[in-house]
């Protein structure tokens, strides 16, 4: 019998679980380009307010989300300042160079994944003709798995504030970088009952537990309750493009509700909204580790989200029935956080298993990626160790630096077994 993959590329592998498709195939439907899709608004809604936004835009990818971050801050010869790594520079194809005549401003990551104060304050432009102008610092949290620094993410963005840019967070793995942060709190509470409340119970790999549906955030998911879509607008005014973003529903969560939610919920959601409170506009992705399909938010004032809406629409990012997408996103926000804790310490399970082999510089993962350097004569092995990887059913990315990303579709056996043959390879 052929043996499971233990695919290990990325967190954007996973297939939603069956709790997860269930909530698909039960979301309510409507059209999400006349802004009367239910699910698709209750998202929105409900991320804005965890978050402690106005408004929410679903998207298609995170890449859509960022372009329309960085295009509705942002105009023709203007520029962001950005990290050399982060996802938006580097990773995106150049998009907002591309379709918005946007220059991006690479600075050098530091060790640990921040960008120095001094050179961000160095970078911005003085107001003169020669220059482009200087509108937006872009931070990635967390960026190639490691978390920023808190204390970093505030004054980064409090001097941003203060030379007049806007800020914007690539949080494609926020609620990664929150799970992080919570943690040392949570160990250091000398209070056995859980930070968040109510007990955490997290899913077996197959996900949608019965004990941890009381992890819900707040109340009852709004897919599963009645329709809170709006009347399609009938014409395409400005009002529309307020209205199809789901911002103007009397059905919205107040702020109050929102923060409420999060208090409930405590820890992870908590730290989620300390770190978005820092920026102008937040990107978060559902389908990295929270295991939803498809489908990123962007969380930014009314007036900021409108502007983003026109920029979907030009991207193509406008999804008539996309609440069965949208369904899977809610899911995991109330079933898929918590569970974050879990693929970190898979990482570092990962990590321990191999510290010691002669050829691997293994990198101490602080979420869940774990980066592993080939170095000496390991580095004329690297091709005989990709297939002898995948002869073994190991799947991972990298040639001299090797990346291993956990998630919900990999368990302690398969990370077990990706040691095994890792030490085999280096009979060790």
């Amino acid at each position: 019998m052929t043996k499971k993959i233990v695919d290990l590329r990325s967190d954007t592998v996973t297939r939603p679980t069956p709790a997860m498709l269930a909530a698909m195939h039960a979301a309510p439907l409507g059209d999400d380009v006349f802004g009367d899709d239910p699910s698709v608004n209750a998202l929105q809604q409900k991320i804005a307010a965890l978050l402690g936004f106005e408004a929410a835009l679903f998207v298609p990818t995170g890449t859509q989300s960022n372009l329309c971050a960085i295009l509705a801050h942002c105009q023709r010869g203007d520029e962001y300042i950005v990290g050399q790594q982060a996802h938006c520079y580097r990773w995106e194809g150049g998009g907002a160079a591309v379709f918005g005549s946007v220059q991006p401003q690479p600075l050098n990551h530091q060790p640990d994944g921040t960008l120095a104060l001094d050179e961000i304050e160095a970078a911005i432009k003085p107001d003169d003709a020669h220059f482009a102008r200087t509108r937006l610092l872009a931070l990635e949290n967390t960026l190639g798995g490691k978390l920023l620094p808190f204390d970093y993410v505030q004054q980064a963005t409090r001097l941003a504030k203060e030379k007049g840019l806007m800020r914007h967070l690539d949080g494609a793995r926020l609620f990664n970088a929150a799970v992080a942060q919570a943690a040392p709190l949570r160990a250091a509470s000398n209070d056995d009952r859980p930070v968040a409340g109510p007990p955490q119970g997290r899913p077996a790999p197959s996900g949608g537990s019965a004990a941890h549906a009381v992890a819900s955030v707040g109340a009852t998911s709004p897919v599963a309750g009645p329709p809170q879509g709006r009347p399609a607008p009938s014409g395409g005014s400005a009002a529309h493009a307020v209205a199809s973003v789901g911002v103007t529903s009397p059905a919205a969560p107040s702020a109050g509700s929102g923060l409420h939610a999060v208090s409930e919920r405590g820890g992870a959601m908590v730290e989620a909204r300390r770190i978005a409170q820092c920026f102008d506009s937040v990107s978060v992705c559902f389908s990295k580790g929270l295991g939803a399909p498809v489908g990123s938010v962007l969380c930014g004032t009314q007036e900021f989200i409108a502007r983003a809406h026109r920029i979907r629409k030009m991207a193509g990012g406008g999804m008539r029935q996309g609440g069965m997408l949208a369904a899977a996103a809610l899911h995991a926000l109330d079933h898929h956080i918590d569970r974050l804790a879990d693929d970190h310490a898979l990482a570092r399970r990962l990590a321990d298993g191999l510290a010691g082999i002669e050829g691997l510089r293994v990198e101490a993962p602080q979420t869940n990626i774990l980066f592993v350097d080939l170095t000496g004569a390991a580095r004329n092995q690297s091709a005989a160790l990709l297939q002898h990887l995948a002869g073994h059913g190991i799947q991972s990315t990298g040639l001299y630096r090797l990346r291993f990303v956990t998630h919900l579709d990999v368990d302690a056996q398969g990370i077990d077994r990706a040691i095994a043959a890792l030490r085999a390879f280096f009979k060790a």
